[in-house]
């Protein structure tokens, strides 16, 4: 079924089992959002919010909430999608086989952007900023966001549809020092498509045409955060998904989607900032006030009986799970398209999906009849780090294809098979004053921080320890050491005050450790606030010490020293203890978690539905 709008979806939805109406009035302050957590961790249906405290405008989440029900929005379009994806990857496919393409080609003709002239139906109301369903997620969040946005900019120096860029960036609607119904909030960061566009209308001293879509048909969503292959539009990749092409039309010189629930436009001036924050993110924290372009508002319009449609962010895994894990089958093989050698790079979604990779790469450098060591892989290692989202990272564990049923996705046994091959002394490579996420507060300063590449290649050099080596348990100012996974141990430490204090604190564990023997069994020892929290399970160990940890302020060892400039170890400690400086987790309001109850009692709309 090619739908129309979103209406159109939603109502296939529930036809098909896959949608619930919740009747009963919801707070947008926390309420929704508490039930959507619920019912996503629930593996649950999309949920319609008939009745939005405050607001005319139904809403509805959870669309995307597993893979299964994505497959199922798109199973029309689902074949064609990854076939033009597949010759974007791979164009000598049309070449060898272009009979077999030729409906390939034409559905990417057929899926470019089409121009509209007349009244749409988005246009056919205009509202302002306070009749929108203003929904807070969490409680120290700054106000309300929008979390599935459009947000459409053009090339000022060569404007027009197939010039333009389409991306998810939240967008404040409340609070802070806007001033309501004229101003919003938009974050990003300068590297990104609309951070370009504002560049170069900040150098020619004119304001950006904005127009923030929300709503219509569910592709166009999906489409704002694909990577898409060099030269796709998001637009024609939009029509493509939706099995009909993007629909548009300029009003006052601003872009409308014709099929979005709501539009709002507006322009961001050349130096205008305000604060944006605080707001729980996908690693689990808050991502803080800062400031960042805020939009003057123009116009907001709605379609009769528009639907908000919103996600909640925070600690993995969380909607934007299901939505990673359908990018991945979406763009294939396309990373070893873009960086030759590549075999398989997972970002890790427990960690928080940037903080932490895992690849698997070609090693065609060292003859085996030589000595095997890492070489062609830390050249892959620094195209990893070096392209586009993957230069997020901090942490990269690398290792070569030998074992074919190595697999990223199994964390316990990818760190594994790195750790007993692991040569501590030559194995460990740093990148030092770099730039990390703008989300992840664990660096030195906004955007701030460093990497680290732990590549491993050749023969099993060491058992990993199954038990807690009972050395860790004699060494005073540490306590409660517990085994994490085979030859990960953590250790709880005092409270962290500051990094004076945590060198002294971690060099005189290091001398302690060397003091007692050889702890070669157990390459990697986690300091932790609370080891029993870390080693509860796989997940918290992968959360807690990679969001936590800098690498070049954070990673100590056991008979540290430097050979010519490289850092080498017996024993790598990992200081994963919360810092003063870094942003508070997300906590859930009990109160308001009481609350929401009311829903899932029997003859309520959710009963029976929690986890």
């Amino acid at each position: 079924m090619m739908y129309r709008n979103l209406e159109d979806c939603l109502i296939d939805l529930e036809k098909n089992g896959h949608l619930i109406r919740i009747k009963e009035e919801v707070d947008p302050y926390l309420e929704m959002a508490a039930i959507h957590m619920e019912v996503f961790e629930a593996k649950g249906p999309a949920l319609l919010f008939e009745n939005v405290k405050g607001s005319k405008f139904r809403a509805v989440s959870n669309l995307f909430g597993t893979v299964e029900r994505s497959k199922f929005i798109f199973r029309h379009t689902w074949d064609a999608v990854q076939d033009v994806m597949a010759l974007r990857n791979d164009p000598m496919k049309a070449l060898k086989n272009p009979f077999k393409h030729v409906k390939t080609g034409l559905a990417a003709w057929k899926a470019l952007p089409m121009k509209k002239t007349g009244s749409t139906p988005v246009t056919a109301q205009e509202i302002s900023i306070s009749d929108l369903p203003l929904i807070q997620h969490w409680p120290m969040d700054g106000g309300a966001f929008v979390t599935l946005p459009q947000v459409y900019t053009e090339d000022p120096e060569k404007q027009g549809i197939m010039n333009s860029n389409l991306g998810m960036y939240r967008v404040q609607l409340s609070g802070n020092e806007y001033e309501m119904n004229k101003e919003i909030g938009v974050h990003y960061q300068i590297h990104r498509g609309i951070g370009i566009h504002q560049d170069k209308a900040n150098k020619q001293g004119a304001p950006l045409k904005v127009s923030c879509f929300v709503g219509g048909p569910p592709a166009h969503t999906l489409s704002a955060v694909m990577p898409l292959p060099e030269g796709m539009s998001e637009l024609t990749f939009a029509g493509l998904l939706a099995g009909q092409r993007f629909r548009y039309s300029y009003v006052d010189g601003f872009c409308i989607s014709n099929d979005a629930d709501f539009v709002i436009t507006g322009e961001i001036h050349p130096g205008e900032t305000k604060p944006e924050g605080p707001f729980g993110d996908h690693l689990g924290y808050y991502s803080l006030t800062h400031p960042f372009p805020v939009m003057k508002v123009h116009k907001v319009y709605a379609k009769p009986n528009a639907i908000w449609p919103f996600t909640v962010v925070g600690r993995p895994p969380q909607e934007d799970t299901a939505f990673g894990e359908l990018i991945h089958e979406l763009t294939g093989d396309a990373i070893k398209q873009e960086i030759p050698g590549v075999k398989e790079v997972h970002a890790v979604d427990a960690a928080g999906v940037h903080p932490l990779l895992f690849a698997i790469g070609s090693e065609r450098y060292t003859p085996y009849q030589q000595v095997k060591q890492p070489a062609e892989l830390l050249t892959i290692a620094n195209r990893i780090l070096g392209t586009g989202q993957l230069s997020l990272a901090k942490y990269l564990f690398i290792t070569a294809e030998e074992n074919q049923s190595l697999d990223t996705h199994d964390e316990v046994g990818f760190m594994t098979y790195i750790l007993e091959r692991i040569d501590l002394h030559r194995d460990i490579h740093f990148h030092t004053n770099t730039t990390i996420d703008t989300l992840d507060y664990s660096g030195t300063g906004l955007n701030s921080g460093s990497k680290v590449v732990f590549a491993a290649f050749g023969d099993k050099k060491r058992d990993l320890c199954t038990e807690t080596p009972d050395l860790l348990n004699e060494i005073r100012g540490f306590e409660n050491a517990r085994l994490v996974m085979p030859g990960i141990v953590v250790i709880q430490g005092a409270a962290f005050t500051d990094y004076a204090e945590a060198k002294q604190e971690m060099e005189g564990l290091s001398q302690a450790i060397g003091a007692k023997g050889s702890l070669s069994s157990c390459p990697m020892i986690i300091v932790a606030d609370d080891s029993s929290f870390i080693s509860a399970s796989i997940s918290n160990f992968l959360w807690a010490t990679f969001t936590r940890s800098n690498p070049s302020h954070d990673m100590y060892g056991v008979n540290s020293y430097y050979e010519n400039k490289h850092w080498a170890c017996d024993t790598v400690i990992i200081d994963a203890r919360i810092k003063p400086h870094q942003a508070p987790p997300l906590i859930a309001d009990p109160e308001v978690e009481k609350n929401i109850e009311r829903l899932f009692v029997k003859g309520a709309s959710l009963a029976g539905l929690k986890s």
